[in-house]
Protein backbone atom coordinates (compact mmCIF):
# COMPACT_ATOMS: atom_id res chain seq x y z
CA UNK A 1 0.00 0.00 0.00
CA UNK A 2 1.47 3.73 -1.19
CA UNK A 3 1.18 6.51 1.67
CA UNK A 4 -1.45 8.77 0.34
CA UNK A 5 -0.56 12.14 -0.94
CA UNK A 6 -1.19 15.49 1.05
CA UNK A 7 -2.82 18.10 -0.53
CA UNK A 8 -0.20 21.37 -1.48
CA UNK A 9 -0.84 24.41 -0.35
CA UNK A 10 -1.38 27.65 -2.68
CA UNK A 11 1.98 28.94 -2.26
CA UNK A 12 3.51 25.93 -3.88
CA UNK A 13 2.06 27.51 -7.20
CA UNK A 14 3.48 30.29 -9.33
CA UNK A 15 0.80 30.32 -12.81
CA UNK A 16 -3.30 30.40 -12.03
CA UNK A 17 -6.05 29.52 -14.13
CA UNK A 18 -9.08 31.08 -13.15
CA UNK A 19 -12.20 27.69 -13.96
CA UNK A 20 -16.03 28.88 -13.76
CA UNK A 21 -17.81 25.28 -12.94
CA UNK A 22 -20.88 24.43 -15.27
CA UNK A 23 -24.27 22.51 -13.95
CA UNK A 24 -23.19 20.00 -16.83
CA UNK A 25 -19.98 19.39 -14.93
CA UNK A 26 -22.01 17.94 -11.54
CA UNK A 27 -22.89 14.09 -11.07
CA UNK A 28 -25.39 11.95 -9.54
CA UNK A 29 -23.93 12.23 -6.64
CA UNK A 30 -23.67 15.88 -6.71
CA UNK A 31 -20.39 16.87 -7.10
CA UNK A 32 -17.83 17.19 -10.28
CA UNK A 33 -17.64 14.12 -12.20
CA UNK A 34 -13.75 13.12 -11.61
CA UNK A 35 -13.39 13.21 -15.50
CA UNK A 36 -14.14 17.12 -15.36
CA UNK A 37 -11.04 17.55 -13.26
CA UNK A 38 -8.75 16.25 -16.20
CA UNK A 39 -10.58 18.28 -18.30
CA UNK A 40 -9.52 20.91 -16.16
CA UNK A 41 -6.15 20.16 -16.37
CA UNK A 42 -5.75 20.09 -20.22
CA UNK A 43 -7.25 23.24 -20.33
CA UNK A 44 -5.05 24.78 -17.43
CA UNK A 45 -1.57 23.64 -19.48
CA UNK A 46 -2.90 24.61 -23.06
CA UNK A 47 -3.92 28.30 -22.10
CA UNK A 48 -0.52 28.30 -20.36
CA UNK A 49 0.71 27.04 -23.93
CA UNK A 50 -0.83 29.65 -25.79
CA UNK A 51 -1.09 32.68 -23.50
CA UNK A 52 2.83 32.36 -22.49
CA UNK A 53 4.90 29.95 -24.73
CA UNK A 54 3.85 31.20 -28.25
CA UNK A 55 1.70 27.69 -28.84
CA UNK A 56 -1.18 28.51 -31.86
CA UNK A 57 -2.87 26.90 -34.51
CA UNK A 58 -0.27 25.88 -37.34
CA UNK A 59 2.47 25.67 -35.36
CA UNK A 60 5.32 22.96 -36.26
CA UNK A 61 5.03 21.71 -32.66
CA UNK A 62 2.68 20.34 -30.35
CA UNK A 63 2.55 18.33 -27.01
CA UNK A 64 0.98 15.13 -26.53
CA UNK A 65 -0.25 13.94 -23.74
CA UNK A 66 1.81 10.77 -22.44
CA UNK A 67 0.59 10.67 -18.58
CA UNK A 68 -1.77 11.54 -16.50
CA UNK A 69 -3.33 11.45 -13.08
CA UNK A 70 -5.05 12.67 -10.00
CA UNK A 71 -5.64 12.57 -6.06
CA UNK A 72 -8.65 13.85 -4.69
CA UNK A 73 -9.07 15.61 -1.00
CA UNK A 74 -12.43 17.62 -1.32
CA UNK A 75 -15.79 17.99 -3.14
CA UNK A 76 -16.31 20.57 -5.33
CA UNK A 77 -19.58 21.57 -7.06
CA UNK A 78 -21.09 23.38 -9.32
CA UNK A 79 -21.96 26.79 -9.23
CA UNK A 80 -18.09 27.26 -7.50
CA UNK A 81 -15.31 28.55 -9.38
CA UNK A 82 -11.79 27.61 -9.04
CA UNK A 83 -8.58 27.88 -9.92
CA UNK A 84 -5.97 25.80 -10.75
CA UNK A 85 -2.30 26.36 -9.82
CA UNK A 86 0.39 25.51 -12.20
CA UNK A 87 3.77 24.60 -11.68
CA UNK A 88 6.58 22.75 -13.61
CA UNK A 89 7.98 19.45 -11.50
CA UNK A 90 10.61 18.46 -14.33
CA UNK A 91 11.67 18.47 -18.17
CA UNK A 92 13.56 16.74 -20.00
CA UNK A 93 14.96 17.25 -23.95
CA UNK A 94 11.33 16.74 -25.39
CA UNK A 95 9.04 15.75 -22.24
CA UNK A 96 7.27 18.26 -19.53
CA UNK A 97 6.15 17.35 -16.35
CA UNK A 98 3.79 19.51 -15.29
CA UNK A 99 1.98 19.46 -11.87
CA UNK A 100 -1.43 21.07 -11.03
CA UNK A 101 -3.33 21.64 -8.13
CA UNK A 102 -7.40 22.69 -8.08
CA UNK A 103 -8.24 25.33 -5.25
CA UNK A 104 -12.06 26.48 -4.04
CA UNK A 105 -12.11 30.08 -4.21
CA UNK A 106 -9.98 30.90 -0.74
CA UNK A 107 -9.34 27.43 0.33
CA UNK A 108 -5.63 27.27 1.33
CA UNK A 109 -4.81 23.70 0.16
CA UNK A 110 -5.74 21.78 -2.77
CA UNK A 111 -9.41 20.16 -3.50
CA UNK A 112 -7.52 17.93 -6.15
CA UNK A 113 -4.18 17.73 -7.82
CA UNK A 114 -2.22 15.81 -10.43
CA UNK A 115 0.43 15.40 -12.78
CA UNK A 116 0.30 15.80 -16.81
CA UNK A 117 2.97 15.47 -18.70
CA UNK A 118 3.54 16.82 -21.97
CA UNK A 119 6.28 14.94 -24.96
CA UNK A 120 6.61 17.50 -27.22
CA UNK A 121 6.45 16.68 -30.84
CA UNK A 122 6.94 18.03 -34.66
CA UNK A 123 3.04 18.72 -35.86
CA UNK A 124 3.77 16.53 -38.83
CA UNK A 125 6.05 13.62 -38.06
CA UNK A 126 4.95 13.41 -34.48
CA UNK A 127 8.43 12.48 -33.14
CA UNK A 128 9.61 13.56 -30.10
CA UNK A 129 11.68 17.12 -30.86
CA UNK A 130 15.24 17.49 -30.40
CA UNK A 131 14.89 19.69 -28.10
CA UNK A 132 11.65 21.95 -26.72
CA UNK A 133 11.12 25.41 -28.40
CA UNK A 134 13.06 28.51 -27.10
CA UNK A 135 9.46 29.84 -26.35
CA UNK A 136 8.30 27.19 -24.43
CA UNK A 137 11.61 26.87 -22.46
CA UNK A 138 11.52 30.51 -21.56
CA UNK A 139 7.90 30.43 -20.61
CA UNK A 140 8.51 27.45 -17.95
CA UNK A 141 11.03 28.81 -15.95
CA UNK A 142 9.28 30.98 -13.83
CA UNK A 143 6.99 27.87 -13.57
CA UNK A 144 9.62 25.56 -12.65
CA UNK A 145 10.19 23.77 -9.24
CA UNK A 146 13.53 24.54 -7.81
CA UNK A 147 15.40 21.57 -6.92
CA UNK A 148 14.45 19.88 -3.83
CA UNK A 149 10.79 21.40 -3.87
Amino acid sequence: MTARTTPLPRSAFAHWQPIQTRWADNDCYGHVNNVVYYSWFDTAVNRFLIDDAGMGLGEDWLGLVVHTHCDYFASLAFPQAVELGLRVASQGTSSVRYELAIFAIGAQTAAAQGQFVHVYVDATQRRPLPALPASLRAALLPLSLAPGS
